[in-house]
């Protein structure tokens, strides 16, 4: 079985550019942060349980931060799937785990684990840029955080980015609590309150 796995970080993203092959058996789309870990979105994990059942051969992807973020992830799920035998295929850069004679490719194997160690790198950076912005506005007295006893209105609550991602999640019917927990980066008490409040506006 040949699946095609595509990720995008919201639901107004489009992620056409990443399908356009079109020789596969299945076309999985995640549309979550890509800091969860595969096996732990909707999509990633219906993937593992074909894994487990040993239906996959091969997994097709646009680009190796599909996988994950983290580098540490991305080749957790790459070592996994190259000792099983699964085909990786990823589109840009152009390289696969295992080569069409059947043995490991150690130069896509090298080039992937360097790349996405760049890109962990390069997040490592921007993390630390936040990092001194928020400090040296708290120096000068302009970073306050939220006030202790503060209550957002429905309107402001509503407003946020977090809350019209649970909604859109919420109104498409096929995620739980618990999938929409994981991909947003909230708690099941807060897309209670979200829908709760959006129901009395």
């Amino acid at each position: 079985m040949i699946v095609l796995y595509s990720r995008v970080s919201s639901l107004t993203q489009n992620p056409d550019r990443q399908l356009k092959d079109k020789n596969f058996t299945y076309s999985f789309t995640d549309y979550c942060s890509g800091g969860i870990e595969f096996y732990r979105r909707p999509k990633g994990s219906q993937i593992k349980k074909l894994i487990d059942e040993g239906k996959l051969t091969e997994l097709h992807i646009h680009s190796i931060d599909r996988l994950g973020r983290n580098t540490l992830d991305v080749l957790t799920v790459w070592e996994e799937l190259t000792t099983k035998g699964i085909i990786i295929v990823c589109k840009n850069p152009s390289i696969r785990n295992i080569s069409e004679d059947g043995k490991v490719d150690k130069f896509s194997e090298l080039l992937m684990s360097i790349l996405s160690m760049m890109s962990s790198f390069e997040r490592g950076l921007i993390r630390e840029r936040q990092m001194e912005g928020i400090r040296i506005r708290k120096e000068k007295q302009l970073y306050t955080g939220r006030r202790v006893g503060t209550v957002d209105s429905p309107e402001r609550l509503l407003k946020k980015d977090k809350s019209k991602k649970i909604l859109d999640y919420l109104s498409k019917g096929t995620y739980s609590y618990t999938e929409i927990s994981k991909i947003v980066g909230c708690s099941p008490t807060t897309i209670v309150k979200v829908k709760k409040v959006s129901q009395m506006v």
